[in-house]
């Protein structure tokens, strides 16, 4: 699954096009490094995102099947 999408999913980003505009604006790294929106997720991936001046983190453990699945199913706060 892309990573805008993902973010969408697990309304981690409420909107897919902000998910896509953070990401292209370098605000979304993966495992350390800047992704695109089209980045595909994996199970144990590092997520960083960047909102203002906080960053969030967090592992993905599980990769949604459906739409709005909550977020204690597919990551993992770090």
């Amino acid at each position: 699954m892309r990573i805008d999408k993902f973010l969408k999913v697990t309304q981690i980003i409420k909107r897919r096009t902000v998910a896509n505009e953070a990401a292209d604006n370098g605000r979304i790294k993966a495992n350390g490094r800047v992704v695109k929106p089209s980045y595909e997720v994996k199970v144990g991936d590092v997520i960083e995102i960047q909102f203002g001046n906080s960053t969030s983190k967090f592992e993905i453990i599980g990769i949604p099947t459906k739409q709005k699945v909550p977020l204690d199913q597919t990551v993992k706060l770090l």
